[in-house]
Order: C-alpha cells, then sequence, then structure tokens
C-alpha cells in the first residue's frame, strides 16, 4: 500500500483537528486516518498529581517525538501501529494503546510537528493554520472547559504563562517549513485541499 503521509500544524485553536476530521470524511474515511500529536505527551504517571499541571506541555520537550516518527512511519509503510492513549485529566496515558490500521491517507496534526525534523522528514505535504490570537484563545478555551475539565482561570493562566509565549518561540516560526499557509479565522473550505492531496497521492502510485 501507497501511503500519502500529511501534516496540519498551526498555534492552539487554529483548527487542526477540525480541518483533520474534515480531511478524513471528505478523502474518505475508509482509505485515511488521523494521528494525534497529543497522543504523544511523555507520560508523567511517576510524578504527583499536583506536579503533572506544572509541567510545561507547549514545549517541544514535552513530546515523545521519536516514538511519533517511529508509529507514523510504521504506518506509512503499510503495516499497522499501537498507538498510544492519552488521559488528559491525569497527564498520563491510558490503558496499552490502541491499534491503528493505515490507508492511503494518513493525517498527522498538532501543535509542534514541524519543529522535529524527523516527524517532517515523513510529511508528503505540509500545511499550516492560521488565525488571529483572539479567535485562537476564545476556541481554545471552549475545548478546555467543555472537553478536558478545566475551569476558566486556570486555562487564562495557562495561554499567558506558557502557551503565547511557546506560540512565538516554537510554533509561530515553524510555519517556514509547511508546504503551504492557510487562514482559518473565518473558517476553511476542505475540498480544494482534498482535490490537491488526492493528485499527489496519484503521483506517488
Amino acid at each position: 500500500m501507497t501511503v500519502t503521509v500529511v501534516g496540519i500544524c498551526g498555534g492552539t485553536g487554529s483548527g487542526k483537528t477540525t480541518v483533520a476530521r474534515a480531511l478524513r470524511e471528505r478523502l474518505g474515511a475508509g482509505v485515511s486516518l488521523v494521528l494525534s500529536q497529543d497522543r504523544y505527551y511523555r507520560d508523567l504517571s511517576h510524578l504527583a498529581v499536583d506536579e503533572r499541571s506544572k509541567i510545561n506541555f507547549d514545549h517541544p520537550d514535552a513530546v515523545d517525538f521519536e516514538a511519533l516518527a517511529g508509529d507514523v512511519a510504521r504506518l506509512k509503510s503499510g503495516r499497522a501501529a499501537t498507538v498510544p492513549v492519552y488521559d488528559f485529566a491525569v497527564h498520563a496515558r491510558a490503558g496499552n494503546g490502541e491499534r491503528l490500521e493505515p490507508g492511503r491517507f494518513l493525517v498527522v496534526e498538532g501543535l509542534l510537528i514541524l519543529n522535529s525534523e524527523p516527524v517532517r522528514n515523513l510529511l508528503d505535504y505540509s500545511i499550516y493554520l492560521d488565525a488571529p490570537d483572539d479567535i485562537r484563545l476564545v476556541r481554545r478555551l471552549e475545548r478546555d472547559v467543555r472537553e478536558r475539565g478545566r475551569t476558566f482561570e486556570s486555562v487564562i493562566s495557562q495561554y499567558l504563562d506558557t502557551v503565547r509565549p511557546m506560540h512565538e518561540k516554537f510554533v509561530r516560526p515553524a510555519a517556514a517549513y509547511a508546504d503551504v499557509k492557510i487562514d482559518t479565522a473565518t473558517g476553511f473550505d476542505v475540498a480544494p485541499l482534498a482535490t490537491h492531496l488526492a493528485e499527489i497521492a496519484e503521483k506517488k502510485q
């Protein structure tokens, strides 16, 4: 099987997960899958619970890129991979992982994927999503409060302490590695992008 690997990067709240899921649906759920960088945060179960929340999760050191690159390489080669499951409520990995089968397309999405050279080298096409800071902050608030059980105050504190400075230091500069930069402030139609990716995949056959 020839697998086309697409990377989607961008700051918090830029729409990475939304675009990745829309692409998967457009390309065909039966022939594509999404692998999130969020699965590869380092396991912190060896730390006390109150210590885990102090980790800077927006720094590249918080991510096990070696494991991510290994799983992407395995899936790209047409083999199944058992990938981690991360529990954000306790900042630790849960269970024994999840088995993923390869498809014609593999969409890898994450905040810092373009900061890792081994991961970048596995991408056939890379996309950087951008949106104004205020829009991204609102989206982050909505997600973390609704989906991750966070308080409004804790999200704002984390944003000011680590998210925003790490965005300026690591995430925004990584846009230089992307093949295309897309503004998602008012939404984004994935249809033309899906067509382009299908053409890239066809050339790899």
